[in-house]
């Protein structure tokens, strides 16, 4: 039977993540603009309820790096904690380890096999036999279990009993990803209090409960059914979930760990927001050099990003590090930097790109998207690069995802050209099989062709209710390249069904015709996309105010909003437009 509430510790502990987390920021603002509002006694009701083990000097933290892309997010996380960080790459290293996390993104069979190669799968196995504390995160979870069907079917770490399957179920969108409530089956110091806090998720395969593995399941998630979303026997932990992503709550799991929080036989409280996951709500910072060299934030009308005045410079908007921050501060659920440089060389050589993801993920403790130049290159010296490097190292540089745009449209001319093959060589496929479909995103630049008739395109059509300039009734999204400047005969829906196949996780579906206008998203496009595909779809270009953000949860499947202008301009903080969510009954995150 469960405790009867009566205070929540996760909120103090989230309270003091957002104190932790301006601390890191160096700004001394102790909680975000939304968090002033809440209750001074509902803020404070599980402080004192909150037992921590007392630890007179913090003992090092050790990280087993293997080379998933959150590592850095981890890192940063843990230090932003008081903690030393200390890297785990053999096993000696892990004999060493007092203190452990796993953290984890990417495929399941090319992480057992990274583990293979460092003879770190035993030492692994006999250091969580041995009951020393260890928390792992995604893919540091589902590796303790028998084994996966990802990757065709490989062997795990065999420490919990059942198998890590994929996401199943009519119209289910896959990955899960976002926002979402857990229910903690069982008091625990790491996530007593938690069930009214949404937390990070984003995966394409789960392990459910089962009688064999019951006595580990701490908490699980519904999506498509009950999946495991947490585990825990003595003093091995581990969460389906993102900490690192999951803002202040996040930081308050990663605390309770590294400082022994007690059970305090506080779970069960049912939670008092709406069920499901989250429409999640993306503040975007196109990012360019402007005509003196500097990385500007900026914005356009129709791509056309220049002033208009005499000078023509890059519209400049803000610097994206800062602007980043108060975003997270206003409660994004996640921050997109598409970076609309036009690269002439290698973007690995763009230091200043790399530095702002850098510095963005030492304070921003939510998903980081990066966009702009991933694609196989030559640089002028003749070397060549292939994408998955270049994407290698916006993962390393803090980026929890990447945005293909162009190169991701000729990859799909090449697919239907060549019968629907895939060859496991394009950007989409490497990237995806290395560091999972998750981490790929897809920007597709559409912009309105009309026609008369359906027979006058190869492309998918849909009857319009805004009819052409001679009053066509059809018509279809053309993609375009080059930011915009060249359009190619292939449509935004023929190109979405391409890249989920060749193992895309996500789509940017941005509207040339609507970027910049106010006018609200366009509900053919995004309609038409997100019928197409399984995969979660962003909406973007377009919101003019927080209604249209409800509007296009409420009338298309979309899973995510994204706006820049508005909010660089501040005619609207992305609080405000969680508030209306809110209050027309959508699923948010607070």
């Amino acid at each position: 039977m469960r405790a009867a509430p009566v205070a929540s510790p996760a909120r103090t502990a989230r309270a003091r993540g957002l104190r932790l987390a301006a601390r890191a920021r160096g700004d001394g603002c102790a909680v975000t603009r939304r968090a002033v509002t809440r209750s001074p006694v509902r803020r404070g009701r599980g402080r004192a309820n909150v037992t921590h083990a007392t630890n007179a000097a913090k003992e090092p933290v050790y990280l087993l790096d293997y080379g998933a892309g959150n590592v850095r997010s981890v890192r940063n996380a843990v230090t932003a904690l008081g903690f030393e960080v200390r890297d785990v790459k053999t096993p000696k290293d892990l004999s060493e380890a007092k203190k452990l996390i796993f953290p984890g993104v990417g495929a399941y069979g090319s992480a057992m096999d990274i583990l293979r190669e460092r003879g770190l799968i035993e030492p692994l196995r006999e250091y969580v036999r041995a009951d020393k504390p260890f928390l792992g995160v995604c893919l540091g979870l589902q590796l303790l279990f028998d084994g996966s069907e990802e990757s065709g079917g490989v062997e795990g770490l065999g420490l919990i009993p059942g198998s890590v399957d994929k996401f199943r179920g009519e119209g289910l969108i896959v990955p899960h990803i976002g926002w979402n409530l857990t229910n903690t089956k069982k008091s625990s110091g790491l996530m007593d209090g938690m069930e009214s806090e949404r937390v990070y998720f984003v995966h394409s395969y789960r392990a459910t409960p089962t009688e064999a593995n019951k006595d580990w399941v701490l908490a699980t998630c519904d999506y498509g059914g009950e999946f495991i979303a947490s585990v825990q026997k003595g003093n091995v932990m581990a969460c389906q979930f993102h900490p690192e992503k999951s803002g202040a709550t996040g930081l308050g799991v990663f605390q309770r760990f590294l400082e022994d929080a007690k059970p305090t036989g506080q779970f069960g409280t049912a939670p008092s927001v709406t069920n499901g996951l989250a429409r999640r709500v993306i503040a975007c910072l196109d990012v360019r050099s402007n005509d003196s060299g500097d990385l500007v934030v900026t914005k356009g009308d129709s791509y056309d990003v220049r002033e208009k005045d005499e000078g023509g410079d890059v519209r400049n908007l803000g610097k994206p590090v800062e602007l980043a921050g108060k975003y997270f501060k206003q409660g994004a659920d996640e921050v997109a930097f598409l970076n609309i440089t036009g690269y002439r060389d290698l973007p690995l050589t763009d230091a200043p790109m790399l530095e702002v993801l850098r510095r963005s993920s030492e304070t921003v403790f939510v998903p980081l998207t990066v966009g702009g130049g991933i694609r196989d290159f030559t640089d002028s010296n003749g070397k060549s690069y292939t994408a998955l490097e270049v994407a290698s190292a916006y993962f390393a540089s803090g980026a929890d995802k990447v945005s293909i745009g162009s190169d991701a449209v000729y990859v799909a001319e090449d697919w239907y050209a060549s019968g629907k093959v895939n060859t496991g060589k394009t950007s989409v496929e490497q990237i995806s099989e290395r560091y999972g479909v998750q981490a790929v995103v897809i920007s597709i630049d559409p912009r309105r062709q009309y026609v008369a008739d359906p027979s006058m395109t190869k492309n998918k059509c849909v009857e319009t209710s805004r009819p052409g300039p001679n009053g066509e009734k059809y018509v279809w999204f053309q993609c375009t390249v080059k930011g915009g400047r060249e359009g190619r005969d292939i449509g935004a829906y023929e190109l979405a069904i391409a890249m989920e196949a060749l193992g895309a996780g996500e789509i940017l579906l941005n509207c040339i015709d609507e970027d910049g206008q106010g006018n609200g998203f366009d509900h053919e496009l995004v309609n038409l996309v997100s019928d197409a595909v399984g995969i979660p779809v962003i909406a973007s270009s377009g919101a003019g105010c927080p209604e249209h953000f409800t509007n296009v949860f409420n009338v298309t499947k979309c899973s995510a909003a994204l706006a820049a202008g508005i909010f660089h301009r501040e005619e609207v903080l992305v609080s405000e437009v969680k508030a209306h969510m809110t209050s027309n009954g959508l699923p948010t995150r607070a």
